[in-house]
């Protein structure tokens, strides 16, 4: 098989890492979980006490961040400073955090580097706000998963519910809406569809449908 790039955009919580997963597995390509990278360079922000809004704090250790993506067992591991942090950036606090700073052009524009470097390599799918209409606007394939914001609270709610965490339902309500908003109305490279992405609708359907919804697109 040629090597082929796909793109997978939408806002939080509209199921694009799962299905972008669950392509990788199908197709036996590569999965890049870009969201991971922004949420580790949250993290990183946090523990030097720098705000996340804070372009010229952010600048300080955004060209040196010692980030790494390496695949253990097929699945993505993220480390940050030589520390496997995948299991600290899915805590609730980064969500907003890794929002915030990925608003940021510096920090866009070192991750956007580090993404295209991998994906010029190989084949991969990934999942993100501008995959297909920056990252790689010329993807092979570029699809836009959305769902109602009622829908992507309720499956978020679900997922942190089953790992332990406490969450109030209206509050996650409430940041799902602030992050869309902050996504959409970012200066530099904000999440929209990409003219030539098919808009996929998941709000009603299940995964294996949305999956073969992809797929059925894919030569």
């Amino acid at each position: 098989m040629k090597k082929i790039t796909i793109a997978l955009d939408g806002p939080s919580g509209s199921g694009k890492s799962t299905i972008a997963k669950a392509l990788s597995q199908k197709l036996n390509i590569l999965y890049l979980d870009t969201g991971a990278m922004y949420r580790a360079t949250a993290i990183k922000s946090l523990k030097l006490g720098i705000d996340t809004f804070d372009e010229d704090g952010v600048k300080t250790f955004i060209e040196d961040i010692d980030l790494k993506i390496k695949y253990v067992d097929g699945a993505q591991r993220t480390f940050l400073d030589g520390e496997d942090v995948s299991d600290k950036i899915r805590e609730p606090h980064v969500s907003m955090a890794a929002s915030n700073i990925s608003s940021l052009k510096c920090v866009r524009l070192k991750m956007v580097d580090m993404q295209r470097k991998i994906a010029s390599s190989m084949s991969c799918v990934l999942d993100g706000r501008d995959i297909g209409s920056f990252v790689l606007p010329n993807a092979d394939y570029k699809f836009y998963i959305t769902a109602s914001v009622e829908v992507r609270t309720n499956r978020r709610f679900a997922e942190l519910k089953q790992k332990g965490h406490d969450v109030d339902f209206e509050q996650l309500y409430k940041e799902i809406e602030q992050r869309d908003y902050n996504d959409k109305n970012r200066d530099f490279a904000p999440l929209k569809q990409a003219d030539d992405a098919v808009l996929i609708d998941t709000s009603n359907m299940t995964i294996e449908e949305v999956i073969n919804k992809v797929v059925s697109y894919i030569k």
